[in-house]
């Protein structure tokens, strides 16, 4: 009996000393540091979100993931509990995301700032303030592959369509038509061959009516300085002219006037032939007299 009795004491202390080295443990490794809640609130979904997670402000280690839960409110919506130190800059224009560690598929709070407003947002076990929950880059790859994924369906459908029997007899033909047009390229050097060969007689002749062209010039600019020159046909003919001008000049002084006598001796000749011609007997008897004038012997006055 006294044998089973130290055995039970035993037994005792020691599951004794057991339980006091479990509370020792839990009472050293408890979370003292008093922490702010806040609330994620989304529609989206939080594959590999596990209770504990942590809560990161831009890859610094703020809090944790205190639960996870459906909103009873509201269908469908996701309620994420976190809770994060007290210096931790929470604002108006902060938002969360997912991260995920390495390959293991756990996922962490990723907290960030746009800057956009600074304003701090007070949160309290009382009145918890949320945070947007904005789509990850896995979430974004995911809804772009779905949408790659479609559009490459589509394009498939597409080829599918072009590369039927009919085009595909035509694009045959068309490659058909490339290779003879090829054929007919790979001539060309040959029949341009005869015309390359006569390009340097061309050059020549082109030299040559180019020497000569510059000898035309030459004579060209010497014809006109003999024409300019003081003894040229230019200043000759300038001298005609000035000696045609002094001769019209002449004319009109000295031929004029007599001109004028020729006219005056014909408009008399001309009145003496009409007289002649109408009273012939003038030669003999004379012109008739003039009619008196007014106050003078014989005047009458015409009838009115």
């Amino acid at each position: 009996m006294e044998n089973k009795a130290h055995a039970m004491i035993a037994g005792i202390f020691t599951i004794a000393m057991l339980a006091m080295a479990v509370l020792a443990a839990i009472w050293f490794n408890r979370d003292r540091e008093v922490r702010v809640p806040y609330q994620i609130a989304t529609r989206l979904s939080v594959p590999g979100l596990n209770p504990q997670a942590a809560v990161r402000y831009r890859g610094l280690d703020v809090g944790r993931v205190d639960r996870i839960g459906f909103d009873p409110q509201t269908a469908g919506q996701i309620l994420v509990d976190i809770s994060v130190r007290p210096d931790t800059p929470i604002t108006r224009s902060t938002f969360a995301t997912l991260g995920y560690q390495g390959v293991t598929g756990l996922a962490y709070v990723q907290l960030d700032d746009q800057g956009s407003d600074p304003v701090r947002i007070a949160s309290s076990k009382q009145d918890v303030a949320r945070i947007e929950l904005r789509p990850s880059l896995l979430d974004s790859l995911q809804t772009r592959g779905l949408a790659i994924l479609g559009q490459t369906e589509e394009l498939t459908k597409r080829l599918g369509t072009l590369l039927n029997d009919e085009n595909q007899q035509t694009i045959l033909n068309a490659f058909a038509n490339v290779s003879r047009a090829a054929v007919a390229v790979e001539g060309l050097p040959r029949q341009l061959e005869p015309a390359l060969a006569a390009v340097p007689a061309l050059a020549g002749e082109a030299q040559r009516s180019l020497a000569a062209l510059t000898r035309l010039a030459r004579n060209a600019d010497t014809l006109a300085t003999g024409l300019q020159g003081q003894e040229g046909a230019i200043a000759r003919v300038g001298a005609a002219a000035d000696d045609v001008s002094a001769l019209a000049d002449r004319f009109t002084l000295e031929v004029l006037p007599l001109t004028s006598d020729v006219r005056g001796s014909l408009r008399v000749l001309n009145r003496t032939l009409n007289g002649l011609s109408e009273r012939p007997q003038s030669i003999l008897f004379g012109g008739p007299g003039a009619r008196p004038g007014p106050g003078e012997t014989g005047f009458a006055a015409p009838n009115e």
